[in-house]
């Protein structure tokens, strides 16, 4: 039986309205694909307490190295208002060369340009190590019981990874002009101003807490955090909510809330961040009560130094679109920051410019390349890597 190609693969993935923590049949649709082909494929789900149970799909082909892992995530973001969309934002519409839904390039055609060259590869003879494929359907949501958790479960099987291309949608303007092969990490804090409420009228009654807003803000911003170093960006830091919830106008308020992200680079750790942090506000707070909490995160400034495995996926680009990309850390988090713990990571995708967005699509001729690009580098991978 012929396996299917790159677009029918992110068509029927499209299909299916998986928006965290929903699956509707996407990883098992996935899971038949994969066991057809020859895949020791297994679907595995993870529950915690407070948290969606979510689905997950580990599969494999060969047994000896190198073993190269192929990742992404199945789930989406919501669509929005559908009658914003130009088509159904799950119809996986063909339409002006494009292929056109929620997930056409964060990630489903990434993913499904993976799969079909991983099929061709299998099909095409005897495979000199092993191929792997981690997907999760949490990578938008918590990402709590998706790829951390499928890494450990992994690992306990005595599974063990040499290298994974992750296909983020990591192309700015044309495919395979960018590369990641680090991430910044994520830390938000929560500021309470305390105040006293009271009558506008009778100020002496009241404290006003957002009185101590303007000098906290000042000194959050500046100094900067740090310069940036020859891998990342400088770290940013950004308030993005304020809110006293007054509704009245004649009511000084009794607290000023205040949440705040920074997007940090390799010189910092959460804990020396949040330290920083604190003592900005501490010393601009000029004795005002408040009181300052971090959200746990899991996300930390990583980078996987240029060397034969980046080297080697840049010659892969370059066979096929006749470019290099560019390494870069930029942009959000990603689940690569759970898989450096067990292998070397870089992450190659298609262009991201409409992902998340209303009328979300991709070029089926950049899927159709892409394909071949990861194709290329699974060619050149296992002479590259063999161990004997």
């Amino acid at each position: 039986m012929t396996s299917p190609d790159a677009v029918e693969i992110a068509r029927r993935l499209i299909e299916r309205r998986s928006v965290t923590p929903a699956d509707d049949g996407a990883l098992l649709y996935l899971r038949d694909l994969l066991a057809d082909a020859g895949f020791a494929a297994e679907l595995v789900s993870f529950a915690e307490p407070g948290m969606p149970t979510i689905g997950n799909l580990y599969a494999r082909i060969g047994a000896q190295s190198p073993h190269i892992v192929l990742a992404g995530h199945t789930d989406v973001v919501p669509p929005g208002d559908p009658g914003k969309w130009r088509f159904d934002p799950f119809s996986g519409q063909i339409a002006e060369g494009m292929i056109w839904g929620r997930g056409a390039c964060d990630m489903k055609g990434g993913l499904a340009a993976a799969l079909a060259a991983a099929l061709r590869v299998v099909a095409g003879g005897a495979l000199k190590g092993s191929i792997s494929f981690l997907i999760t359907g949490d990578e938008e949501g918590p990402a709590v019981n998706g790829t951390i958790k499928l890494l450990e479960w992994a690992r306990a099987r005595g599974e063990r990874f040499d290298h994974c291309i992750l296909g983020e949608p990591t192309s700015r303007e044309a495919l395979g002009d960018m590369m990641k092969n680090g991430r910044r990490g994520s830390l938000t804090g929560r500021l309470t101003l305390i105040g006293r409420q009271g009558h506008v009228a009778y100020p002496h009654l009241a404290r006003n807490p957002v009185r101590a807003l303007a000098p906290i803000l000042a000194a959050l911003q500046a100094p900067a955090l740090d310069t940036g170093t020859p891998s990342f960006e400088a770290s940013n830091l950004e308030v993005v909510s304020v809110d006293v919830g007054n509704e009245a106008t004649n009511v000084i308020p009794g607290e000023l809330r205040l949440v705040l992200n920074v997007r940090f680079n390799d010189l910092w750790t959460p804990q020396d961040l949040a330290a920083e942090i604190e003592g900005r506000i501490a010393g601009a707070a000029d004795g005002a009560s408040y009181d300052l909490k971090f959200d746990p995160t899991n996300a930390l400034a990583f980078l996987t130094p240029s060397g034969p495995f980046t080297k080697l996926v840049s010659d892969a680009v370059h066979d096929i679109v006749a470019r290099r990309p560019v390494l870069s850390t930029s942009g959000g988090t990603s689940d690569a920051r759970f898989i450096r713990t067990a292998c070397p990571v870089v992450e190659l995708g298609l262009v991201g410019q409409t992902m998340h967005g209303v009328d979300e699509r991709v070029s089926i001729e950049d899927i159709e390349t892409l394909s071949r690009i990861y194709e290329r580098a699974l060619e050149l991978y296992f002479p590259a890597f063999a161990t004997g």
